[in-house]
């Protein structure tokens, strides 16, 4: 019996059928794409990078708001308190600087000694100005004054009694931490006029009076390191008017404020 070799080379094996006919071995088909189908998608891309420009990152980072959504979502409220700590940083940074400047000019030995020689040149002039006196004028005859008749007495006239402010209308105090803030705001309508009267009771405060409402903004006044205010609040439009107070010292400031006039309710914490 004759032993048979076998086959190992599988050439006996059917052959093996590509998975794809139409793909050559070794071959990745790729993704056609037609110039019409790239913008597009850059087209899409753009549009909505604008939407969220507009419609998020406007509102969120700089409190501007063209089509109100961010305003009705917090994001342009929290924009503007960003603007707000911006400018309150910029001042403080601004106010040190002049400091350290002021410092820098009162320290320098040759200024002082030129200032010293200008007080110096300034006292001689003077002396020597006051060494001569001048000259007395001639004395002018001066006819006697005619004494005119003494006028009937009037009886005083009592001024008209002003009527008594009323009391505040609403009265409220709080306690900010170093670096913390808070608004207190006013609903008015457009023309009205709010008296007001605040005290850090004997501390100091950065202060923003400002008012929103109906897509507008207006900025009023600001202060900082202040210790107390007194005034006058009118409505430039309908809407909410008030302050922002921040704490900007090291120690917590217990601040009081009070308010009367013509306003619908007082909006705080």
């Amino acid at each position: 019996m004759t032993n048979q070799p076998h086959d190992t080379t599988g050439a006996g094996a059917p052959p093996q059928r590509a998975e794809y006919p139409h793909q050559a071995a070794g071959h990745i088909e790729g993704v056609n794409a037609t110039s019409g189908g790239l913008v597009r998608a850059t087209l899409g891309s753009a549009a909505a990078a604008l939407a969220i420009l507009i419609l998020f990152w406007l509102p969120a980072e700089y409190g501007v708001d063209p089509t109100g959504l961010g305003r009705a979502m917090g994001l342009t409220q929290m924009g503007e308190i960003k603007q707000q700590l911006y400018a309150e940083a910029a001042n403080e940074d601004a106010v040190l600087a002049a400091e350290a400047a002021a410092k820098r000019v009162s320290a320098d030995p040759a200024l002082i000694a030129r200032l010293d020689a200008l007080e110096e040149q300034i006292a001689g002039i003077t002396a020597a100005l006051g060494a001569a006196p001048p000259k007395p004028p001639a004395p002018v005859a001066v006819a006697p004054p005619v004494q005119a008749p003494a006028p009937a007495p009037v009886a005083p006239i009592a001024p008209p009694s002003e009527p008594p402010l009323p009391e505040w209308r609403d009265e409220v105090s709080y306690t900010l931490a170093p670096t913390e803030g808070i608004e207190i705001k006013l609903a008015m309508a457009k023309g009205a006029r709010a008296e007001f009267s605040w005290s850090a009771n004997g501390a100091i405060l950065n202060y923003d009076t400002h008012g929103d409402g109906g897509g507008q903004r207006v900025t009023y006044e600001k202060g900082r390191g202040v210790p107390e205010q007194t005034g006058e609040l009118v409505a430039a439009f309908d809407g909410n008017h008030g302050w922002f107070w921040r704490n900007r010292t090291d120690a917590p400031v217990t601040f009081t404020l009070r308010t009367r006039g013509d306003y619908a309710r007082m909006i705080a914490p």
